[in-house]
C-alpha cells in the first residue's frame, strides 16, 4: 500500500471513531465545558453539521428531529468516498 494510501486510511479512522465515541459519550451528561468532547465536537462539527442541515431541511427530516441520523450518514458516505479515493490510486 503507497504511503498516500496510508495516510488517507488512517484518517478516516481517526474520524470513523472520532463520530463514533461522539456518538457514545451523547448518551452521557458531559459537561459542554469538558476538554475532550470540546476536541471531538471541533473535529467532526465541520463534518456532521452540514448533513443535519440537509437532513432538516429534506421532506422527511422535520419528523426525524429527535433522532440525528447525520453520524450514520457521515460514516456511510465517509467510507464510500474513502473506498473511491483508494480505488483511485491502486
Amino acid at each position: 500500500m503507497s504511503i498516500a494510501a496510508e495516510v488517507i486510511v488512517n484518517f478516516v479512522n481517526i474520524l470513523y471513531y472520532a463520530i463514533l465515541i461522539r456518538c457514545i459519550l451523547s448518551w452521557f451528561p458531559i459537561d459542554n465545558n469538558n476538554p475532550i468532547k470540546k476536541f471531538l465536537y471541533s473535529i467532526t462539527e465541520p463534518i456532521l453539521g452540514p448533513i443535519r442541515n440537509m437532513v432538516y431541511r429534506s421532506p422527511i427530516g422535520g419528523s426525524m428531529r429527535m433522532l440525528d441520523f447525520s453520524p450514520v450518514i457521515a460514516l456511510l458516505l465517509i467510507s464510500g468516498i474513502e473506498q473511491i479515493v483508494l480505488g483511485m490510486l491502486r
